[in-house]
């Protein structure tokens, strides 16, 4: 099952990429390969959401429930769509400065073998490009600093 975790140190405060992480229905506006997104249900620091992706003719959508911890988690559960498991968690790590280290953790597995495999080889290079448009969102968002 492909993992990917990693963390940057960004100008921003923890509230502020929080905040960006947990909006969810602006994803379509700035993730590559989000067509769609819309919350369906809030219960406290629970939401639960639909998330459409897609590239060229692939196109799917997922159910997931999100806990946000503001500010300083979030953890997506998978509960339905094309995948087998998904597991998803966001941290933000208050610097003494004020600024903010993302540790971002994703996991996940198509139950399609084909679709499995295509996603094998490009999956890395995919999830940095996603971690990167939240950088750049939060950048458009805030500035280039927003300490």
């Amino acid at each position: 099952m492909p993992t990917h975790a990693e963390q940057r140190h960004l100008p921003y405060t923890p509230e502020q990429l929080f905040d960006l992480v947990a909006d969810v229905e602006q994803y379509p506006r700035f993730l590559p390969w989000c067509r769609g997104c819309r919350i369906t249900r809030r219960e406290g620091n629970v939401f639960y959401a639909d998330l459409v992706i897609g590239y060229k003719m692939i196109r799917e959508s997922f159910g997931s429930r999100v806990t946000a911890l503001r500010p300083d988690h979030i953890h997506v559960e998978y509960l339905s769509g094309p995948m087998k498991h998904l597991s998803n968690h966001w941290r933000f790590l208050r610097e003494d400065d004020g600024t903010c280290t993302i540790d971002f953790y994703v996991e996940f597995e198509f139950r399609n073998p084909l679709l499995q495999n295509l996603i094998n080889v490009f999956f890395n290079e995919a999830v940095k490009r996603m971690v990167s448009a939240f950088e750049e969102r939060a950048q458009a968002l805030y500035g280039d600093s927003g300490v």
